[in-house]
């Protein structure tokens, strides 16, 4: 049996290369906390009231934690937003 010809390419190790989404979003979402957007907190998304209820952690997708880190529920459902999109109430 001849030995398999070997790779010298190795993944990257956490650290290496580009910024890791988990630091990213968790520092946006500590901007969201340090800003008084706490769980609990009632908020405005535009003119409609709401509650933050929680922070999006989500690393892919349309909606991804870095943009939108605030879940806020609304009389019209549970949404994600991002800072620029609500305010205090």
């Amino acid at each position: 049996m001849a030995a398999k010809e070997r790779n010298e390419r190795r993944p990257a190790k956490p650290g290496q290369g580009a910024e890791q989404p988990g630091r990213v979003i968790g520092s946006a979402v500590s901007v969201a906390i340090n800003r008084g957007f706490v769980v609990g907190r009632e908020v405005l998304v535009g003119s409609i009231p709401g509650i933050v209820v929680g922070y999006n952690i989500a690393s892919f997708g349309q909606f991804v934690g870095s943009a939108y880190p605030l879940v806020v529920r609304t009389a019209l459902g549970v949404t994600k937003c991002g800072m620029d999109e609500v305010s205090l109430a």
